[in-house]
């Protein structure tokens, strides 16, 4: 019969070495993205526009998980630097597009490839199956996360 004591130390556990797993790969994958001369949420907002196509600049926040302060900044310091354009949206001049430029996109096709490598060098050390199994183990845990927040 288990002890409450022990699922509690379980759960502490647990989540000590999530925190530690998560901010170690994030350590690693922020310092690739700083060699490239951005920051991650720099990269983010590209990733997004790269993979997605130009969105709603008051999505962006919502989808990368960053304050509409922070979006701001992010979005501004990318025009400045000719990796994306703001765009009005034709049908509502009160939407605003973040579009990537050629030279954006430029940039995502050299460094993306060696990013996605990265990552999949990091996570090399699970087999197949154990990242098959993680993946929903982490979704569940999320979600219940949400759940409390709400």
């Amino acid at each position: 019969m288990s002890h409450p004591e022990n699922s509690y130390d379980s759960a502490l556990k647990t989540m000590v070495v999530l925190s530690k797993a998560y901010h170690s790969i994030e350590k690693t994958l922020s310092q690739d993205m700083k060699n490239h001369g951005l920051n991650p949420n720099a990269f983010a907002v590209l990733e997004l526009l790269y993979h997605k196509g130009s969105q709603p600049i008051q999505h962006i926040g919502k989808r990368i998980l960053i304050t509409s302060g922070s979006m701001t900044y992010v979005i501004d310091k990318l025009e400045k630097q000719g990796l994306l354009t703001r765009e009005r949206c034709p049908e509502d001049r009160r939407v605003i597009y973040a579009v990537i430029t050629e030279e954006g996109q430029t940039l995502m096709d050299r460094i993306f490839p060696k990013h996605a490598a990265r990552i999949q060098d990091l996570f090399s050390v699970l087999s197949d199956e154990e990242k098959e199994q993680l993946i929903p183990m982490l979704k569940k845990l999320g979600i219940a996360a949400e759940d409390y927040s709400a």
